[in-house]
Formats: structure tokens, sequence, C-alpha cells
């Protein structure tokens, strides 16, 4: 919620409009007086990094009453405000809709019974301007695909339980986790998923999932696949509990029964975490600082071409894409929801959620609950040897791929055989098939379990003109298809970055010559650059960028510390400037140097002078002066390196300002994985054995009548059987990587269309780059003076206000 008030404030006072923060939520509008603040561009000077809510928030009665909404509406006036816009749940959002509803009747009875005077709000008397930006970590929403501060709960929520698996594992314990959630089980799926749970309980989707073998028991179904879980091996038994879990006939589920049922039934030390409040608070991780950064300028944006009459809007994201629609409608949605588990449609319950939603839980029931759906495994004619190889850098999550990967093989009756070490160790038989108990553990693990080098098959001529990075080198594509015959691999998925997309690339253009290259093949993107063309997210980027974030934002302490000290942070990327430039937005960053964006002597000199003028500019006004931070791609210049740029910086700042260099390095590739990179792992990975089970069919139709002796059943040479699967949006696609050339930089690693590159202008837009503060002698910021009087009369009062109610607002909470 910080994220977006900074976004807010400083967007608006470009925007040559007028902030308030209204403090401690609609208890602060109803009093008014000092709980309403004139916000000036310091006074957001370092929200990013801090949790929670800084403007506070209370629940507040008065505001459910008219005569509390008639105070708010005084206080509105008397400040000259006429948009507001609210940060918060379904509740909240309501609660202002309302307010909206009742404005000119609240306007005209304060303006009769002469509280205000009707020529100081004839201006205002028209209509409320409200936008609504949601706040809620239950994700529960409708129109939006996430809300702010979801993954960051759902970090808090992964990081405890984490911790809690060492304890099981340890002493073969079972854990039973109950996570918030009223009437969604966002959070209880997405933390089951992530960090590998053996069963989750959702409010719209209650147990048991097979209902006509058990009825409305679902204690035995739950104990049935516990039990064969701990006779396949596993050390641990971990259930996450929603708090609005509830059973078919809508009894509520909680976490001490479900307690009772494992310790009594199958005799396991189990114990219970409640994990409470813990998941409201911490700092906000990347996701949630991009998220509100971005739904705040739009938040802006749409006070801005409101009018009179139109609905008010809800800011939130679709497809990857901010989007604005009815609030009122989003919100009636939402509650529709509730309204469908209460009917016990949980049917229409699931459906009313985003699509990610439920394809999630498909993906949770595939890799987990399904290994024991006695219509699996699939037939002997249909099952398949799945080759599975990591290449190219270690990315976080590539563990949490292969896991789900090899374990929804083994469901349904295919061979997954790791190929550890890349394709040098394919040539050297480095193949083992691998069973359930191999991968116990894999979900939280960072790096490659396979292990992963820059290894590349030597194209032919003609072929794509790739090079290994690094200290890779060229391997025979003879010895590559000797050894997937020599080991009957007839399907092939590759997780991997770029290196993964030539390799790729380059045995499919050798189709020709070699047959063993004729199965379907598939690459799940997985690396810390995020610059596979077909795809907005590759796994791994979010866990480096998380790195990015934390190990910058310490350095800002330091900074902040020395008080005058620019630090210039290099990160990886190769050269795509994503990791760079979501890093700079998420943490505050004054510049990003970036591949794409080439850094000249003009470049250099701009940004000097700017640093300059608002260091000398906080010395004239007796502001504390802040450190800084310049985010540096790794590859943004041979020439102006991260070193030569702070070296130019401490001599250019001398007597201002001082500057030292930070370079993360490999920090950013190793760790435990985020909490959206296990996720995206195994949705992904899901998807990858379903396409390679339906390529691998229609090769074995096309073959029927003209089978090719000596060749395999499975004999392929369509382009669409070698296919780079993606995140584009909310929607996963399959595209071939023939085709997937054409949006393909292969030259410069990266692709053609990056979704975020217009962000390195907020970047600077943020950093007060276009912004000059009127000031007077004092230095204090009267943002009206000398403004409103060059202003036209649709402009002059515009107003906004940042006003989150609860941090983590849900209805009945504000």
């Amino acid at each position: 919620m910080n994220a977006a008030v900074r976004s807010i404030t400083r967007v608006a006072l470009q925007r040559d409009c007028l902030p308030f923060a209204i403090y401690e939520g609609y208890q602060g509008l109803v009093d008014g007086g000092k709980y309403i603040k004139q916000l000036g561009w310091e006074d957001v000077r370092g929200l990013l990094s801090v949790g929670g809510t800084s403007i506070g928030t209370a629940r507040c009665a008065d505001f459910r009453k008219r005569e509390g909404r008639l105070k708010a509406v005084y206080n509105l006036i008397t400040n000259g405000i006429d948009a507001l816009i609210v940060i918060g749940g379904d509740g909240s959002l309501t609660g202002a809709d309302t307010l909206r509803a009742e404005w000119s009747g609240l306007v005209d009875e304060l303006v009769k019974t002469n509280k205000v005077k009707a020529e100081d709000c004839k201006h205002l008397r028209e209509d409320l301007t409200i936008v609504g930006l949601v706040g809620s970590i239950d994700n529960d929403m409708s129109s939006t695909d996430i809300t702010i501060g979801a993954v960051t709960s759902l970090h808090r929520i992964c990081e405890a339980v984490d911790n809690l698996t060492s304890t099981a594992l340890s002493h073969q314990r079972a854990f039973v986790v109950e996570v918030m959630g009223r009437h969604c089980g966002w959070l209880s799926l997405m933390a089951g998923i992530a960090v590998g749970a053996d069963w989750v309980f959702l409010p719209e989707r209650p147990p048991p999932l097979n209902h006509d073998q058990y009825g409305d028991d679902w204690e035995t179904e739950m104990c049935d696949i516990i039990k064969k879980y701990r006779k396949m091996g596993n050390r641990k038994s971990l259930v996450i509990v929603a708090e609005g879990a509830i059973d078919r006939q809508l009894r509520p589920i909680k976490a001490d029964a479900v307690q009772k049922v494992l310790s009594e039934r199958l005799g396991l030390d189990t114990r219970v975490t409640c994990l409470g409040h813990v998941q409201r608070g911490g700092t906000a991780c990347a996701y949630d600082r991009y998220l509100a950064t971005v739904q705040g300028v739009e938040a802006v944006d749409a006070v801005l071409r409101s009018k009179p009459g139109t609905p008010a809007p809800m800011i939130g994201i679709n497809h990857n894409k901010i989007t604005s629609t009815p609030l009122m409608e989003a919100v009636k949605l939402t509650q529709s929801v509730a309204q469908a588990i209460h009917d016990k449609d949980f049917d229409k319950a699931m459906e009313l959620r985003d699509p990610e939603f439920l394809a999630m839980y498909e993906a949770f029931l595939h890799s987990t609950i399904y290994s024991f759906n006695p219509t699996n495994p699939l037939p002997e004619k249909d099952r398949l040897r799945i080759g599975i190889i990591h290449t190219g850098a270690p990315a976080g999550g590539m563990n949490a791929a292969t896991r789900i990967a090899a374990r929804l093989c083994l469901n349904k009756g295919h061979t997954p055989l790791a190929i550890r070490n890349g394709f040098s160790g394919l040539i050297k038989d480095e193949v083992k098939s691998l069973s359930w108990a191999d991968t116990i553990g894999w979900q939280v693990r960072g790096g490659s379990e396979l292990g992963t080098n820059r290894d590349h098959p030597q194209p032919l001529p003609g072929g794509p003109k790739v090079s290994p990075k690094g200290d890779g080198g060229f391997i025979d594509l003879g010895l590559i298809a000797y050894h997937l015959q020599k080991h009957d691999i007839n399907a092939l998925l590759i997780i991997g970055g770029f290196e993964a997309y030539t390799a790729q690339l380059t045995m499919t253009h050798a189709r020709d010559m070699f047959p063993a290259f004729c199965i379907p093949m598939i690459q799940l993107p997985a690396t810390v650059s995020n610059n596979v063309p077909g795809t907005d997210f590759s796994v791994g980027s979010d866990t480096a960028l998380n790195v990015i974030v934390e190990a910058t934002d310490r350095i800002k302490l330091s900074a902040n510390a020395s008080r005058k000290r620019v630090f210039v942070v290099e990160v990886q990327g190769g050269s795509c400037g994503y990791l760079a430039t979501l890093g700079g937005l998420t943490t505050g960053a004054t510049t990003v140097y970036i591949p794409e964006d080439k850094i000249n002597i003009a470049t250099l000199q701009r940004d000097i002078q700017h640093i300059i003028k608002r260091y000398a500019d906080e010395d004239r006004r007796n502001i504390p002066s802040e450190g800084r931070v310049i985010i540096r791609s790794e590859m943004a210049s041979s020439t102006y390196t991260t070193d030569v740029i702070s070296k130019i910086l401490r001599t250019e700042g001398s007597g201002l300002f001082d500057s030292r260099t930070a370079v993360l390095g490999h920090l950013q590739q190793g760790g435990v994985p985020s909490p959206l990179d296990r996720i995206r792992a195994t949705r992904l990975a899901v998807n990858c054995i379903t396409w390679l089970e339906h390529a691998a069919f229609d090769a074995r139709a096309e073959n029927s009548d003209n089978h090719i002796p000596g060749t395999s059943e499975i004999y392929t040479r369509s382009p669409k059987t070698s296919c780079i699967i993606g995140i584009v949006g909310a929607d996963i696609a399959f595209t071939p990587v023939l085709e997937s050339l054409a949006h393909a930089d292969v030259k410069s690693r990266r692709g053609k269309d990056q979704w975020w590159m217009g962000y390195t202008k907020l970047i600077k837009v943020l950093s007060k780059y276009e912004y000059e503060d009127l000031a007077d002698e004092e230095g204090k910021v009267d943002l009206l003076k000398n403004r409103r009087d060059q202003e036209p009369d649709s402009v002059k009062r515009r107003g906004t206000i940042a006003s989150p109610t609860s941090p983590t607002s849900k209805k009945g909470d504000e």
C-alpha cells in the first residue's frame, strides 16, 4: 500500500494535482483536522521498503452512518478535495461508492445548515470522483487477476512453512497450517502448491474431491492420500487450511479438527500452526511494489479523465495489463462468489474466480491428488519416456518444475528420465529414471539438482547462428542424437533460458538429418534474465528480482546512513534489461542503465546534473539528504562499466556527494525460489507434460500407416511439435520454436517485444526528473501557489487523496 501512496503522490504532483493523505482511514476522514494532510514530494520518501500503511488505518463505525458521512463530506469540502482514491477491499470500496451516491444530498445539507458556503463548494456539488485500488491479501476481488498485498502475504506464509518443513522432516511430523482466506482460497491454494503440501482446504471447493467414492467423508479421503504418501517415503505431512474452509454441508473445517483426524486415525505426531497476522506484515515483495506503483499511476490518470455521472472505476490487472473496470460491478461479482458458496454451487464459485485460480487448482490436482486416481496410469501404448534436461545458467524454480514434471509422469505411467549436467551429461550417459522419492523437497531448493551448464549443440551449416555464452562449448549433434536413441527418449522437456531456446532451435533445424530429433520437444523458460521470446515471465526471474530488492533495500540503508552517497548497483540480465528496469522501479532507483538504451556521454551528463541538483536542493531547503541508487545491467555498456560510472559520479560530485559500487552477481541465481516462481514452475510443468502427451498421440496417429522401419512410432517433423511454453498475459501459450524466430533477437539474446520497456521513463518520473517544487523562502511547499492562477477552471480544483482503509481490508474490517 505504501508503494501506491508514493506513486499516487508523486504522479499527482507532476499532473498539477494537489494530493492529500487521509490518516487512519475513514475515521480520519470523519474526524478531519490533523488527520488530513497535504503531501509533498519528500513526504513519501522511503515508503517502498516500509510494510503496512504509513498513513494508518482504522475501523470506522461512524462512516457507516449518514451522520458520519456528512462529517466526511464537510472535511473534504473544507480541504478543497473533489477526488478520492481508496485503497482497500470490497467493503471499503463499497463505502466509498455509497459516499459518492449521497454526495449531492450531503453537500446540499451542509449548505442549508450554513456549515459551508454555497460559493465555496459550487464546483464540488455535482459529483465526487472515486477511484478504487484493491488492497487485499486474500486476492478475493473479481475483475482483477491479483490484488495489492496478496503476493507479499504469500511470501510470509511460504517463509514460515518452509521453516516448519525442516522441523517436520527431522521428526517425521505432520503440520496443519491455518492461513487467511475467509471466502477465498487463493492463499491456501498457492501456498499449498509453493510448499508442496499434501492437501489443501479451500472455501470454494470443499472436500471430498471424489464425491462418488467418499460421499461427505473428507476425513477418510484425506487420510487415504496422506497414508499413501507416507508409504512412498514421505517423512512429513503438510496440510494447508484456509480460515474459511468448509465441507460440502457448509460446516467449518478447522485446523484443530484436521489435527485430531491425523493424530487419531493415522497416529501421526501432528502440530497446528496458525500464522495469523504474520501474513499481513513485512516489507512488500517485488511484485507488490511493481503492482502498486503502476496501478497508482493509472489511478491518477483515472481521476483526471473522470466525468460526472460515469461509474467509479476500479484499477486492476488482467493479462499482465493494467485495467480500469466499473467498481461496483467488480464488487457485486466478488460478493456473488460468497453467495455461490452459500448456495452450495461450488462449480460456479470456482468459475467466478480468475482463470489462473482454476488453472492452478487443476495443476495441483494433477500433480498431487490424481496420483491415486483409478483411471491412471495411461495404457501401455500411450506411455512415454520423457527426457528432462536443464541447460544454461541455474534459475530459481528449475527444481520445482522438474519435481512436478517427474511426478506427473509417474502418475500417468510415463518414465521421467533425468539427464544430468546438460547436453555434455547426455553424451556421457548421465541419464537416470526419477522415482517419486527422488524429488522430495525439490519444491523449495534453489539451483539445479540435475546440474546445468552452457554446453550447446553444434549448429549445422545453414542453421541458426548461435554461440555458447561464457565457458560453454559446442557438442556434436550426432552424439546428442545417438544418445537420445540409446536411451529411447521419445519426448524431451528442456528447462532453461536462451541457451535452451537456441539448443532446441538447433535440434529442430537438424531434424532432416537426425531422426532422433523428430520427437516432441518443448522448452520451459527458466532464466533470471527473462529474455526468452514467447513468454512474459520466465521461471527464476521473480526470485532474482526479489534478491535485487532485498539487497538494494539494505544498500539504501547504508547510503542513507552516509546521507550523501550514490550506489551504482550492478545486476545480471545479460543483454536484457528486465531485471534492471523492474529492479529500479521496485527499489526507487534514481535511474537505470540497460542494454536496450545505450549509455553515452549525454546520458551520464544529464543524470549527474540531476543528482547534483537534487542534493543541492535538499541542502538549500534543509532536507536531510538521502542516499541514492542507480541500477546498471551487467551488459549495459562495455565502456561505461559499473566502476567507471561510479568514479565519474565521485569526481563530478566532489564536495556534494560520494559514490560506491555493489555487484550482486550470482546471488541472483541462488537461494530459495520465490513463491511466484514455484507457482509458475508448477503450472508450466503440468502443461508441458500434457502438451507432450498430445503431441506424441498426434505423431503416432500420423505415422500409423507410414511407419518408417528403424524409427520410433513417435516420429514427427511438424514444426508444431517443437514449441516454447509461455505465460502470455494470464494465459498459457505454445509457440513453435521456428515461428518464434520472428520475435527473437538471437544476436542480442532477447525477445523483440518486451512489455516492460516503457517503465524506464516511469522510473525517472518517480525520481523527480520532470518536476519542480514551488517552495517559499522557508522551504515549505505550497503546491497551489503560483500554479492555480495559470490553470483552466477544469483543473484548478482537482485534487487526489490516497486513503487506505485496512492494509488487508476485507468486508467487515473497515
